[in-house]
């Protein structure tokens, strides 16, 4: 449904991405990538979310860089500069879909759920955000900033993002004063990629799916 294209960012440089267009009129919603990168998998949400009324894109935040190894993506997420990818790729992400929707969101799984935060706290251009299963350096992006409502979606059975790290992120929200919603589900990191059999909980994915377009539909 959707292709490629090239859009600017900020400082005058581009970024490649994936666009899957709604239609005319249609609020926007920025997909950003697990640590895999910009795979199929992340192609299709970005196309159902095209299904659902919604004009998608999906930065390229790893300069086309795919892969499945779980060490060649920890060692892409780790090269990563979180503030260039905040600030210019998402941000840049953002400026383009504005030129084509009236409001814009943000949603990420695992680095991207963690990208969703920063964003809501440093991008102007946002209106709404859903993080799947991440959370940034606070150093980096505190929670407490946060500019615009968000969901959040994590398994309780998840060493990186804990129950502990996520009851942290539940009080910083509060502080925040923002609207936000926190679901938590009996099942591991990653539980909506569909990709991956040993992780993927069909029901928990199917609940987030639906409570997060019933979120963007009404903030966006």
């Amino acid at each position: 449904m959707g292709s490629m294209i090239e859009f600017s960012r900020p400082d005058g440089q581009h970024c490649k991405g994936y666009l899957a267009r709604a239609g005319e009129d249609k609020p926007g919603v920025i997909v950003i990538q697990e640590w895999w990168g910009l795979n199929e998998q992340i192609r299709g949400i970005a196309d159902r979310f095209a299904k659902a009324g919604f004009t998608a894109l999906a930065p390229d935040l790893f300069e086309g860089k795919v892969t499945a190894a779980e060490q060649e993506a920890s060692h892409m997420m780790n090269n990563l500069d979180f503030p260039d990818a905040t600030n210019q790729n998402i941000r840049g992400a953002a400026r383009h879909l504005k030129k084509l929707c009236p409001k814009v969101g943000i949603t990420g799984f695992c680095m991207g759920g963690a990208l969703t935060i920063a964003a809501g706290v440093h991008v102007p251009e946002l209106d709404a955000a859903v993080c799947y299963y991440g959370i940034p350096p606070k150093d980096f992006a505190d929670p407490a900033k946060m500019r615009v409502p968000i969901q959040a979606h994590f398994a309780i059975h998840d060493n990186w993002c804990s129950p502990a790290a996520v009851g942290a992120l539940e009080a910083d929200l509060k502080k925040s004063g923002v609207v936000f919603e926190i679901y938590r589900y009996e099942a591991q990191h990653a539980f909506c990629n569909e990709r991956r059999p040993e992780v993927y909980n069909a029901e928990a994915a199917k609940t987030a799916w639906d409570l997060t377009l019933q979120f963007l539909e009404k903030h966006l």
